[in-house]
C-alpha cells in the first residue's frame, strides 16, 4: 500500500454536529465541524433533516457527535447569527466556514461571493465568472450557486441574471425573493 493509500485508510473521520433553527423561511438544518459551519440545509423538517444527516454521514464517514464538542460551539454561533440576520440585526456573518464540501471552480466562485457581495447588493452570474477570471462561464457559476453547501451565509440568493431576472434558487424563488426583500433589494410582498 502506498503512503497516500495508508493515509486514506487510517484517516480519522471529522467530528461534526447538527442542529436545526427556525427562521422566517422555514427550518434550517446546520452542520458544523470544529473548523466552521459546514452545511446549511433549507426546509429542514424531520424527513429532510434525516436525509441530510444521512448524506453527510456517508460523505464524512461518521455521524454527528453529541455535545459538548467544539463543533457545537460553531453551531451556537451560526444559530445566533442566523437569528440576528432574520431579525434584521446582522448584515455580515462572522461564523468560521468549513469549505470542505466544495472544491475547485465552485469553491473559488463561492469564496468570491462570500468576500465581495455584501448585504443588500447583487451580482450577476457573469459578473462572478469575470471576477474569478473565467469570462463566459456564467452557466458554470449557476452550477456553483446550485451546489453551494452554505446558502444564506455564502449568499447565493444575491446572484441574479445579467438582465435583472432572479435566475434560479434551489429552495425556491419565493424564498429567494423573501431573502432579497429582507435585505432591502426587493420590496416586501404585499400579502
Amino acid at each position: 500500500m502506498t503512503g497516500a493509500g495508508r493515509a486514506a485508510a487510517t484517516a480519522v473521520p471529522p467530528a461534526w454536529a447538527w442542529t436545526t433553527v427556525g427562521t422566517r423561511v422555514g427550518p434550517l438544518g446546520l452542520a458544523a465541524t470544529p473548523k466552521g459551519l459546514l452545511c446549511v440545509a433549507f426546509h429542514a423538517d424531520a424527513a429532510t433533516a434525516g436525509d441530510t444527516v444521512a448524506r453527510l454521514t456517508r460523505r464524512l464517514g461518521s455521524g454527528p457527535v453529541p455535545p459538548p464538542h467544539r463543533a457545537h460551539d460553531v453551531l451556537g454561533t451560526a444559530s445566533a447569527e442566523l437569528t440576528a440576520y432574520f431579525d434584521g440585526r446582522l448584515r455580515t456573518f462572522s461564523v468560521p466556514l468549513d469549505w470542505s464540501l466544495t472544491s475547485g471552480f465552485n469553491r473559488r466562485v463561492l469564496r468570491e461571493l462570500a468576500a465581495h457581495v455584501p448585504y443588500g447588493t447583487l451580482a450577476s452570474y457573469q459578473d462572478l465568472a469575470d471576477r474569478v477570471g473565467e469570462r463566459g462561464a456564467a452557466r458554470a457559476v449557476g452550477v456553483a450557486m446550485g451546489s453551494n453547501p452554505l446558502p444564506i451565509v455564502v449568499p447565493c440568493h444575491r446572484v441574479i441574471e445579467s438582465n435583472g431576472g432572479l435566475g434560479g434558487f434551489g429552495p425556491g424563488l419565493e424564498t429567494k425573493r423573501d431573502l432579497l426583500a429582507l435585505e432591502g433589494v426587493l420590496p416586501e410582498p404585499l400579502f
